[in-house]
């Protein structure tokens, strides 16, 4: 007589397939806008430190080179002109400031399902920078970026599930025109993603031709203002303590056009900042502060990141080096001085010096984004794609990067330690008459797609089942996946009409 085994092949197909299909955004493992926060390189006394510090530096020192109509804003809030031409900025206008300061700020997206909002210990990764090289891996070489290459960046972030945001990381080398090349940055990013975008203007005449496109792809000047999803990076400030004239009169003119502004400190410290790493961060705060005051000075509580973004320096050679173990605690301790203040903040991570995604590439990149995240820095900016502190950005190593950037956020969430997960009952049971592993239990089946991520491209194979697969190589796999995703249009483009409007009015280089 043969017994016949019940078979439960179904059951496993069934629970493939559930693990397969697309978890719900609040059960996947990771995601946009989880809470860091655990990692603290700053003592409170520190941080109280670098406050009074920062406080001391406005007061007494001050900034040079505001435009006339940011003296009268801000000499208005209560900033005091003095004869040598410096604003300086009595305690109690910087602390009322602090005190009015928005704690939370949204940046809106095309579509509202990629809008970040920004507050507390939020966190969220993007692209950034102004590289003029593209990385070439399979030459190995680097070559002068274009607009097509801006949109391709833009394209592929916009399927990349670990990238939040795009701000512009490339420079259009291919278009001379300043203000040509201003729009067709917005053009090209806004036509590659449907995320949040940050752009910078040249000048302060460009600023209404760009409001104008802005106007077209919202539909409108009211829907628009109704969410702004194109963000200002603006360099406020030419380190050390001195306005930047025209970014200022930029920043003024988009404060008015309804556009978040992201104040952008950005000394080198032993070169424009101080060589400590505590008094490069006095110096980036002091500065940020002063631009706080400014863009509430014209129109309070407009949104506004704080921008701590300071650089370090190879002191033999005093060139940058983005991918220091010194810039990744720089960034961290920069993000608890945006939490000591309570203000949406960013700064930047994921830097790499090396020139091609290698090795170096990896623990650079790594150990700056998983420090800045859990440091709990609400924009992580140039986290993915960067090299040869950012003269090179590399459309490779930006598919990489979302791997990377998931790990990250992995450490980021942290470990939740609750009555189900100390799993007292289920060592009992398996222990106890059960079958001394963990591998079928319903536990370890419920958590694999929601306590764990999974890489896209990374080999977690045996030796052996990698030589039967064909030695597969990470860098290929990363090109042929960028080949796949630039074979589709991108879905962020706009539609004919639009298209057509915008087109008759300015001179778009990308095709259409």
């Amino acid at each position: 007589m043969t017994i016949q085994t019940p078979h439960r092949s179904g059951g496993r197909a069934a629970r493939r397939a559930a693990r397969a299909a697309p978890l719900a955004d609040h059960l996947r493992p990771v995601r946009a806008g989880m809470s860091g926060g655990t990692f603290n390189p700053l003592s409170p006394a520190a941080m109280e430190r670098i406050h009074h510090a920062a406080l001391d530096a406005l007061e007494q020192i001050g900034l040079a080179d505001a435009p006339p109509s940011g003296i009268a804003y801000m000499t208005a809030a209560g900033a005091i002109l003095g004869d040598d031409g410096r604003l300086r900025f009595p305690r109690a206008l910087i602390e009322d400031t602090i005190a009015r300061a928005n704690r939370s700020v949204t940046l809106h997206a095309r579509d509202p399902k990629h809008d970040l909002e920004l507050s507390g210990t939020r966190v969220h990764y993007g692209t950034a920078g102004a590289a003029v090289h593209l990385v070439d891996v399979d030459g190995r070489t680097y070559r002068e970026c274009g607009v097509q290459d801006l949109h391709d960046a833009a394209h592929i972030a916009d399927q990349l599930d670990n990238l939040h945001f795009v701000q512009r990381p490339m420079v259009c080398r291919d278009i001379p025109d300043n203000l040509e090349m201003d729009l067709n940055s917005i053009y090209a990013c806004c036509a590659g993603t449907t995320k949040h975008v940050g752009v910078s203007f040249t000048e302060p005449s460009f600023v209404p031709h760009g409001l104008e496109l802005l106007h077209m792809i919202a539909g409108g000047e009211d829907k628009w203002r109704e969410r702004p999803f194109v963000s200002n990076t603006n360099c406020f400030v030419v380190p050390p303590m001195k306005f930047a004239t025209e970014s200022c009169l930029v920043m003024e003119a988009l404060i008015e056009g309804g556009m978040p502004i992201l104040l952008l400190s950005a000394g080198q410290a032993g070169a424009t900042a101080p060589a400590p790493i505590a008094g490069a961060i006095v110096q980036a705060v002091a500065e940020c502060l002063a631009g706080l005051v400014y863009v509430n000075a014209v129109k309070p509580g407009h949104p506004a990141i704080f921008g701590t973004w300071p650089f370090v320096s190879d002191l033999r050679t005093g060139a940058m080096s983005g991918g220091s173990g010194e810039q990744a605690l720089l960034t961290a301790g920069c993000a608890q001085m945006h939490r000591y203040y309570d203000l949406p903040g960013g700064a930047a991570a994921g830097i790499a010096d090396a020139k091609l995604p290698d090795m170096q590439a990896g623990w650079e990149q790594a150990m700056s984004n998983v420090m800045a995240g859990m440091s709990g820095l609400n924009m992580v900016y140039e986290a993915a794609g960067m090299h040869a502190s950012l003269l090179g950005f590399c459309l490779e190593s930006l598919i990489l990067g979302d791997d990377l950037i998931g790990q990250a956020l992995r450490c980021v969430r942290g470990i939740e330690v609750t009555e189900d997960s100390v799993s007292l009952e289920v060592i009992r049971a398996t222990c106890i008459g059960g079958p001394g592993h963990y591998l079928g239990s319903d536990q370890t089946l419920g958590l694999m797609q929601t306590e764990y991520i999974y890489p896209t491209l990374a080999d977690r194979t045996s030796p052996k089942e990698w030589a039967e697969l064909g030695r597969p190589d990470l860098l290929a796999r990363a090109t042929a996946r960028k080949d796949d995703i630039l074979a589709q249009r991108a879905s962020a483009r706009f539609d004919a009409q639009t298209d057509r409007m915008i087109r008759e009015r300015f001179n778009i280089h990308l095709p259409a």
